[in-house]
């Protein structure tokens, strides 16, 4: 049992977090209501650090003092909690299967290394690096984007006509583009114009123009820890 959230639903996150985002925007499209609580995390608080002792990170999301933790882990127990609400997995076994693979690339594989990789790291290295090594990020970041784009084709969303766990898994990172493109000089919507359109639809949806922040925040945010790493 987690203390100081034995009762009720209880997400600690951080604001600009993507991963924090997939789990706000899963629990709205179930119409869950649950407690926010908006961690520090330079000073985290006992209930994070006892809540998720292995890695110590947002989100968890804690169900009546029983924690649960990493981004993908909770949006599929979210799902499993309420299955009779707007599910985010589809029916059949094999396209089951397809959106954990596509939601598992995401998460690990497309991207840049160092292990463990995560499109998070490929895209900070973008605000991070200079030079040939930027541009190399660049590059590398602008054919995993093309390589998500292949799957989407030319549907609604990445499930077809459902929006499931691949969109939730995807569609945080969005809110960051704006900023990968102010450091790294370059346009998604040049050169991903079919993924820029998906995310324009995703952000139509309630749950999701409710989860994720202004990106010009976000690059507000990228700005301040340009500041704090001394990266001019």
């Amino acid at each position: 049992m987690a203390e100081g959230a034995s009762e009720g639903l209880v997400l600690l996150d951080f604001w600009v977090s993507p991963f924090g985002q997939r789990c706000r925007i899963a629990l709205a499209e179930k119409g869950v209501e649950y407690e926010y609580r908006e961690e520090n995390l330079r000073d985290k608080s006992p209930l994070l650090l006892k809540s998720n002792p292995v890695h110590k990170k947002i989100p968890v999301l804690i169900d009546h003092g029983k924690p649960v933790c990493e981004s993908l882990n909770i949006v599929q127990y979210i799902d499993e909690k309420w299955p009779d609400r707007a599910p985010l997995l589809p029916a059949d076994p094999y396209a089951r299967a397809e959106a954990r693979f596509w939601a598992d690339l995401v998460e690990k594989k497309v991207c840049i290394p160092p292990p463990p990789p995560r499109m998070y790291e490929s895209g900070t290295k973008l605000w991070k690096l200079k030079g040939e090594a930027q541009e190399e990020a660049t590059k590398e970041f602008i054919e995993m984007l093309k390589l998500l784009e292949g799957e989407l084709g030319d549907k609604k969303y990445f499930g077809g006509e459902m929006f499931g766990l691949v969109d939730i898994a995807l569609i945080p990172f969005t809110a960051w583009f704006y900023s990968y493109e102010a450091c790294a000089k370059l346009s998604t919507e040049k050169e991903v114009p079919k993924l820029v359109a998906w995310g324009k639809r995703c952000r139509e949806r309630e749950s999701v123009s409710k989860s994720l922040p202004d990106p010009l925040k976000v690059y507000e945010f990228v700005c301040f820890l340009k500041k704090v790493y001394g990266i001019e």
